[in-house]
């Protein structure tokens, strides 16, 4: 989110610093690794509506780079009929292709896949490269004047009458502004500065399964689960997956242990493994489940799952993306560099007054 504000601030002619605390390419937060999900299919409009904002700025970076970054594989959603239900009639009603298939039929279609309920197909997403889009953030801003500095740790951040003061180990910035958009780091550096609602840090642990079959197709899919039909002992809010470079990724959306970001290791949980095989057992018969590769990373979570998005002073809040954010980089980071130069708001339920309602 942060390369994207960048990105976003640099082609409008601004003086724009990019501090990253980590390497190029590192897998300690929540964006790196080859695939990421976009779609369209929410149950709430709003997201609908944002999500197809982002794909148009997509797009954008895209030609600012001269790289193809998403694949245009389609979706699926399947599952609990009220859910299925419900993405359809918003879809339709947002103006966005959609088609209904009974499980046979999909199976038929999408052999590597066994699908529960009616099958809610939609054209108009698949997956964008994760790596490379971060990469592509960051040079789009540097090829428009940004300077992009990575291995710079942020210590603290001091909001003074004219701007902000950013504290390093060994260099100090002064600014305007200050968009903070840390990830799961987000609530410790802004702590004494923006009231920020409860953000919960946990460690997911999605894998990376060989197809059996290389030559077969694959659509990005979504699967709502119900109680009775969770796998494994775990409860997941749902199950999700996409072919990629790597493999066909699959997750459990949201299932994993609270952590501390700064002190604790992303090591693989072996008993969290094996739920995740048994998922895979039972719905992804296209998927070598006996080969998995674990690509453990965090997700930074509000109590309803909205983003929170506000401005207080001269410093820009973006945290709790909760699992589902990256799809929207490019429209968040236009959202960040409208508050930062202060030509936009946020939208309402992103903001801090809202995200305070949210947890009362």
């Amino acid at each position: 989110m942060g390369s994207a504000a960048a990105w976003q601030l640099a082609r409008r002619g601004v003086d724009v610093v990019l501090l990253e605390r980590f390497t190029p390419g590192h897998e300690r937060g929540s964006s790196h690794g080859s695939s990421r999900i976009v779609r369209l299919s929410y149950e709430d409009p709003f997201y609908v509506a944002l999500a197809a904002n982002a794909v148009e700025l997509w797009a954008d970076l895209e030609a600012d780079v001269d790289e193809e970054l998403l694949n245009w594989t389609g979706v699926v959603d399947h599952g609990e009929a009220a859910v299925i239900e419900t993405l359809t009639a918003t879809l339709r009603q947002s103006g966005h292709a959609t088609e209904l298939l009974e499980p046979r039929a999909a199976e038929l279609r999408w052999p590597g896949l066994r699908f529960d309920g009616p099958v809610l197909f939609h054209p108009h997403g698949g997956r964008v490269h994760a790596d490379r889009a971060v990469v592509a953030f960051q040079r789009a801003a540097a090829a428009y004047g940004a300077d992009v500095r990575h291995g710079v740790r942020v210590e603290s951040i001091v909001p003074g009458t004219a701007g902000v003061e950013i504290r390093g180990p060994d260099e100090v910035w002064t600014a305007r502004t200050a968009v903070v958009a840390a990830g799961a780091w987000t609530g410790s550096l802004l702590a004494d500065i923006v009231a920020l609602p409860r953000l919960t840090v946990t460690l997911e642990q999605p894998a990376h399964f060989p197809p059996r079959d290389a030559a077969a197709t694959w659509p990005s899919f979504i699967h709502h689960l119900g109680d009775a039909r969770t796998r494994g002992g775990a409860t997941p809010r749902g199950a999700y997956g996409l072919a990629g470079p790597d493999g066909v990724k699959v997750g459990l959306h949201a299932v994993g242990p609270l952590v501390d970001p700064e002190t604790d290791e992303r090591a693989v949980d072996g008993r969290r493994l094996r739920e995740l095989q048994d998922y895979v057992g039972a719905w992804i018969p296209g998927a070598d489940v006996d080969r998995p590769s674990a690509t453990p990373c965090l997700y930074t979570l509000t109590d309803n799952a909205d983003f929170v998005i506000d401005r207080v002073g001269p410093v820009v809040a973006a945290t709790g993306f909760s699992g589902h954010g990256f799809k929207f980089a490019p429209a968040i980071g236009r959202i960040l560099a409208d508050l930062a130069l202060g030509t936009g708001r946020a939208p309402e339920r992103f903001g801090l007054a809202a995200s305070r309602l949210a947890n009362a």
